[in-house]
C-alpha cells in the first residue's frame, strides 16, 4: 500500500501508545478515589472515636464501640490504627493541632490588641463548634498527659516559647503592659476553654450557652474586654 493511503487508513486510529495512556489516566483517577475514601474513612474513624473517648475515657471506651459509631466493622477499623491506644493518640495530636491553629497567627508585625482579640475569638469558636475536642485534652492533662506528653514536651513547648517572643517584642515595644507571657497564655487558655470544658455549668448558670449566637458574641466582647483592658497600655 502506498505511504499516503497507509497514513489515511491510520489517520482516524489511536497509536498503541495512545490506546496505553488511557488505562493510566482512569487508573490515576481511581486511585484518587480510592485514597478520599481512605481519608473519608479515617476521619469517621477519628470523629466517632473522639466523641466517646471525651465522655468515657481511654479506658471506658471499646474498639467495637468506635467501629459501631463509625458504621465501620472492628476489622476494618484495626485496618486504619492497630489498637486503641494507636487511635487515641491520633485523636488527640488532631486535637492539638485544632487547638494550637489559632496561635500560629501572632506576629510581632502585627497590633497586639488586634492580634489578642482575634486570638480570644478564634479559640471561642472552638469552644463553640469542638467542646468534646476541648473535653478530650483537659482529661488527658488532668490525667498528666500519659500519651501526649511527648508531644507537649516537642511541639506545645516550641510554638509557645516562639509565641512568647513575639508577646515580649509587644511588651519591649511599648504596646502591652509588663506581663508574663506563659501567664498570659495561660490564662487566654483558661477563659475560653472553660465554656468548652464547664459548658453544663456556663448553662446552668448563665442559662445559654456559647451555641446561642447572642450569647456567643457577649462571651466574646466580655473576655477581649478584660484581658485587653488588663494588658494594653492607656
Amino acid at each position: 500500500m502506498p505511504k499516503t493511503k497507509a497514513l489515511a487508513a491510520n489517520a482516524g486510529k489511536e497509536s498503541p501508545a495512545r490506546k496505553r495512556a488511557k488505562p493510566a489516566v482512569r487508573s490515576a483517577s481511581a486511585v484518587n478515589r480510592r485514597l478520599r475514601q481512605i481519608e473519608d474513612k479515617r476521619s469517621a474513624i477519628l470523629g466517632a472515636a473522639l466523641g466517646l473517648f471525651s465522655r468515657f475515657g481511654l479506658h471506658g471506651t471499646s474498639i467495637d464501640q468506635v467501629a459501631a459509631r463509625a458504621d465501620v466493622s472492628k476489622s476494618n477499623l484495626l485496618y486504619y490504627f492497630a489498637n486503641k491506644e494507636e487511635l487515641y493518640v491520633n485523636v488527640l495530636r488532631d486535637l492539638l493541632a485544632l487547638w494550637l491553629e489559632p496561635l500560629r497567627g501572632f506576629s510581632a508585625e502585627q497590633d497586639p490588641a488586634q492580634a489578642i482579640g482575634d486570638y480570644i475569638r478564634r479559640k471561642l469558636v472552638v469552644s463553640r463548634d469542638r467542646p468534646d475536642a476541648s473535653r478530650l485534652f483537659c482529661l488527658e492533662m488532668i490525667q498528666g498527659a500519659p500519651l501526649l506528653r511527648d508531644e507537649l514536651d516537642r511541639e506545645l513547648r516550641t510554638l509557645v516559647e516562639k509565641k512568647s517572643e513575639v508577646i515580649r517584642a509587644w511588651i519591649d515595644a511599648g504596646k502591652l503592659a509588663p506581663v508574663d507571657p506563659h501567664h498570659l497564655i495561660f490564662a487566654l487558655w483558661a477563659m475560653t476553654q472553660h465554656y468548652a470544658d464547664f459548658g453544663v455549668q456556663v448553662q446552668a448558670l448563665a442559662g445559654h450557652t456559647l451555641e446561642d449566637e447572642g450569647f456567643f458574641e457577649q462571651t466574646v466582647e466580655n473576655v477581649q474586654r478584660i484581658v485587653l483592658q488588663g494588658i494594653v497600655p492607656r
